[in-house]
């Protein structure tokens, strides 16, 4: 009888720990300790709203703990925007991916934590994209290697956004899906997500400005394997780190991607904010080097805690690519591309600035002894980095292959395209309804892919609603 009871209590013991006991989400007790403690200051700064409310939902230890880090680096808007139950519907979607997809269990806990479950990839709305294109995607690479299921997602992308420039405001996934364009901050965006979706480590790669020409980029990496391979947005080739950028790049003096939350990869980090971080990815692409910038008064006394400006020049004007803050020795560093930028230095009303050549300056000191009202002049030779061609192989059998999935893809996507609202068709329901013609072109036809809520919404109001 003694031996039974005994039995039973150690089953009791064995089922009661295992059904209690949960796996983390972050299994670094200190990293959980700085997002707690981030998430606490997080929500003192928003007392009001109700805005937590979703914690007191059930939800896995697991679950709490992802829903704490997006919490806790969401940028405030996000928090008031957004409804918990958004963010934890995504959340379980990620981690059913991570179950479901062959790659998921490889995927290193702090590459997916900051890669993968991040809905956020840039300034975009955000949507729903994950759980409607892991329906779309999920059978398309569920028998892929991780290397070939990033090229296949990239096609299916093709298939749905090709690049045309667009304003400012950057669309959402589903959105840029809608419209069937993007410029290339909208097709990083949405391939980023696309990728994300399916459980595949994805960031947004952007270079402010290009050192040898007018303009910037944006583009996509992938981490497959344990590296980071780099691809165009919507713009598919045969093999990953091929892209038409790839000698643009290359003489590239810095290339940066914020990610979401405090980071600790074996990048450089370029800035920390709240949110995220920023690191220096410029190394996967072109020869870099390191400057150390020395920041002094008139008498040559370092200056800490002053501004220091890194400066292209593009389009006429010497543009600011990123900020650091000097250390108590008035110093700090950049990693470049060796080409020339302008380095500006400000604080407590005086400024200065200087020349530094990547490659060829270890050290640049810069003399805040200017004041705004003083006549300078500069007259430096500005000379981007030389680059280097690509190397990458593919064979010819490679290039006609992808040659014709392009081809079918843009039948794809045209196809989708000729259900658009035309001119004539926009002309003939502003006459069946009696509305203003030039009006109703514009509306409806550009609004491409929307056309059906804007039909249903003028052929469904009263006139004098309109």
């Amino acid at each position: 009888m003694k031996k039974i009871v005994l039995l039973t209590l150690l089953l009791i013991s064995f089922f009661g720990t295992g059904c209690n006991e949960q796996t983390h989400f972050i299994s670094d007790a200190s990293e959980r300790a700085e997002v707690e403690k981030d998430f606490q200051t997080k929500q003192a700064a928003l007392p009001a709203g109700n805005l937590f409310a979703v914690f007191n939902e059930p939800m896995t230890l697991a679950e709490r703990e992802a829903l704490t880090f997006l919490y806790a680096y969401n940028p405030v808007g996000d928090i008031a925007d957004y409804s918990g139950e958004f963010y934890l519907k995504n959340i379980r979607s990620s981690f059913e991916v991570r179950e479901e997809m062959p790659w998921g269990k490889s995927i290193p806990e702090n590459v997916f934590r900051h890669f993968v479950l991040p809905i956020r990839v840039n300034n975009e709305n955000m949507d729903e994209s994950r759980m409607v294109f892991y329906e779309e995607l999920k059978d398309r690479v569920r028998g892929l290697s991780l290397y070939d299921a990033v090229l296949e997602v990239n096609h299916w992308c093709h298939e749905k956004v090709i690049y045309t420039p667009s304003d400012a405001r950057t669309s959402s996934p589903l959105a840029s899906v809608k419209t069937a364009y993007g410029r290339c901050g909208e097709e990083s965006v949405f391939t980023v997500a696309a990728l994300r979706s399916v459980g595949i480590p994805a960031r947004q790669v952007y270079t402010p400005r290009w050192a040898h020409t007018d303009d910037n980029h944006a583009w996509v990496e992938a981490w497959v394997d344990g590296k980071w391979y780099f691809m165009g947005a919507c713009e598919p080739e045969p093999v990953l780190n091929l892209a038409w950028f790839n000698d643009p790049a290359s003489r590239g003096m810095l290339m940066h991607t914020k990610v979401f939350g405090h980071y600790n990869g074996p990048e450089e980090r370029v800035l920390l904010t709240d949110c995220s971080t920023e690191i220096n990815v410029t190394d996967n692409y072109a020869p870099t080097a390191k400057a150390i910038i020395a920041v002094v008064d008139k008498d040559d006394k370092p200056v800490n805690e002053a501004d220091v400006e890194f400066k292209i020049y593009n389009y006429a004007e010497f543009y600011t690519v990123t900020r650091k803050i000097t250390d108590t020795e008035g110093k700090c560093f950049l990693t470049a591309g060796k080409g020339d930028m302008l380095v500006w230095a400000t604080k407590d009303g005086m400024f200065g600035f200087g020349k530094v050549s990547f490659g060829e300056d270890n050290n640049v000191k810069i003399v805040l002894d200017k004041k705004p009202g003083d006549l300078v002049s500069l007259s430096p030779d500005i000379v981007p980095p030389i680059g280097k061609t690509a190397t990458v192989t593919v064979t010819e059998e490679q290039k006609k292959e992808n040659a014709e999935r392009l081809r079918r893809e843009d039948e794809i996507r045209n196809n989708y395209v000729s259900t658009f609202y035309t001119e004539e068709k926009a002309k003939a329901l502003a006459k069946e309804l009696n509305l203003d013609a030039t009006q109703t072109v514009k509306i409806l036809v550009g609004s491409r892919g929307n056309w059906k809520t804007l039909e249903t919404f003028l052929s469904n109001t009263k006139e004098e609603e309109r």
